[in-house]
């Protein structure tokens, strides 16, 4: 925990905020950080919101929300949970759940909230918006996510929404991974497997559009 306090440039007046932040469940206990997760979240949402309207100031607020997207999905935020060293600093007795992307990018939220807790909105403000800052003009375009195109090329075609169902769900309850079927009127069935449901299903999402949409 020092190491990471000396990365993120923030040393806790109370180090059992952090120590919650960074704890996983033990057995059957409901890991610490999932309460700091959820306040985490929205402190992440409004700090990305704020920098991306001062940054791309002529965007329309659609582009703006697709830019959005793609800097508080779990991808990126496990991508910087790595780069703090967020993994090392686990407290679990799962060593695998170090490079799981998954519960990084929820750590990496609950951290937030922990030193929000801890200080100030101002505060986490200043150590949260430099990590993001680079990731601003990441995409030329602004991106879409699959789940997201999928919906926007059938609206065009009027076709309807797709349907995303869990098929299966195998591995150790650390590590799990899912497998969702996509169901679309007019097209055969596509899969796609992740380490969480939401990743599941966008992973489907973008072998739907690599098979049916890029060929229209």
């Amino acid at each position: 925990m020092e190491n990471l306090q000396k990365t993120i440039n923030y040393h806790f007046k109370n180090i059992s905020l952090l120590k919650n932040a960074l704890t996983l469940a033990k057995g059957n206990k409901a890991a610490r950080y999932e309460r700091l997760e959820f306040l985490g979240d929205r402190v992440l949402g409004l700090i990305v919101a704020d920098l991306l309207l001062q940054h791309h100031t002529k965007e329309k607020e659609g582009d703006i929300a697709k830019r959005f997207t793609a800097l508080v999905r779990e991808e990126t935020l496990a991508d910087l949970a790595k780069s703090l060293g967020i993994g090392n600093a686990l407290i679990t007795d799962v060593p695998e759940l170090r490079e799981n992307n998954s519960v990084l990018a929820d750590v990496m939220e609950a951290l937030l909230a922990a030193i929000y807790k801890d200080s100030d909105f101002e505060t986490v403000y200043k150590l949260t918006a430099p990590l993001f800052r680079p990731l601003l003009d990441k995409d030329i375009k602004p991106p879409t996510d699959p789940k997201t195109a999928i919906q926007e090329w059938g609206h065009k075609h009027n076709i309807m929404l797709p349907k995303y169902t869990i098929v299966s769900q195998s591995g150790p309850a650390h590590a799990p991974v899912f497998k969702v079927c996509l169901q679309m009127a007019g097209f055969s069935d596509v899969f796609g497997e992740g380490t969480s449901k939401k990743l599941a299903e966008q992973n489907a999402a973008e072998t739907f559009l690599n098979t049916y949409v890029k060929e229209k």
